[in-house]
């Protein structure tokens, strides 16, 4: 014989309603605070896991804007991939000062150093001569560089990016997130290039003097960050922008920020996203 069921009471429906209607609200309340979670100063942001290509965070990354210094990165690909001797002395010329911005530098003309070293502190304190001097004396000078530089980009598929000198000096030297977080994935099979970047501190000589460079970027002097790579840059129509192959949360990511205000803000945007990363991560190991 069937047993009846039983049928609910009014007051037991209207409970099971509240109920339910509280968990939604949860559920969306968590996901509007997902969207909240970061807020960053800078106008275009991309995180993307460098093993399977996952976005993890989105922000304006089509955004085709300059670049400045981060151009190195390209300028030194085009160097190690031709090959070039890097104990080869490379004296600094006039043509390597910066017309553009009017930069200063401690390199002065005449100074000699390896190709090696220009490339350090071309990558490590933005050497703005360092770059020039790279890429005047690539085969062919700077004009044949910058066409290397531009089919490098075409062959990492940055079909945002447009490159017209080696240092990032001008603003006609483009690119969007989403292209650099390629060049990062690119720059990052470069031993050198990782090593570089990433170096603290270093000390060159010219002239009998010893001459001291610091990273550009701060955070490679952090015990709380593990970087793969890193490089900053600034000119005033790019803002200050930063990208980085990091390991937060026990996961490789390329981080890209563009265009931050603030002389720290995008030090500050690093540090909030890898906050929430570890916040997240730290959720997920809980739940």
């Amino acid at each position: 014989m069937a047993t009846p069921q039983r049928k609910l009471h009014p007051l037991e429906g209207i409970v099971a309603v509240f109920a339910l209607f509280f968990v939604l609200a949860l559920t969306v309340g968590f996901a509007q605070a997902q969207t909240r979670k970061v807020v960053l100063r800078s106008a275009s942001a991309l995180v993307q896991d460098a093993q399977t290509g996952e976005i993890v965070f989105d922000k304006n990354s089509d955004a085709v804007v300059p670049i400045a210094s981060i151009t190195k990165l390209m300028s030194a690909m085009v160097i190690l991939d031709r090959g070039l001797d890097l104990d080869q002395r490379i004296v600094l010329s006039r043509d390597d000062v910066d017309t553009l911005k009017g930069t200063r530098s401690r390199l002065r003309t005449g100074a000699a150093l390896t190709r090696s070293e220009l490339l350090l502190l071309a990558l490590m304190a933005s050497e703005n001569r360092a770059a020039a001097a790279l890429g005047r004396t690539y085969p062919g000078g700077t004009e044949a560089f910058v066409v290397s530089m531009n089919a490098k980009a075409e062959q990492l598929g940055m079909t945002d990016s447009r490159f017209v000198e080696p240092t990032g000096l001008s603003p006609a030297n483009v690119s969007s997130a989403r292209d650099l977080a390629k060049l990062v994935a690119a720059a990052h099979r470069y031993p050198l290039i990782r090593e570089y970047s990433t170096t603290e501190k270093a000390t060159v000589s010219a002239f009998g003097r010893r001459l001291h460079f610091r990273n550009t970027n701060g955070l490679v002097r952090s015990s709380q960050w593990e970087i793969g790579l890193s490089k900053t840059g600034y000119i005033s129509e790019a803002g200050r922008g930063l990208v980085m192959r990091v390991r937060v949360a026990s996961k490789d990511l390329i981080v890209v920020l563009l265009d931050s205000w603030g002389r720290y803000s995008r030090i500050g945007d690093a540090n909030r996203i890898k906050r929430w990363l570890e916040s997240s991560a730290s959720l997920k190991r809980s739940s």
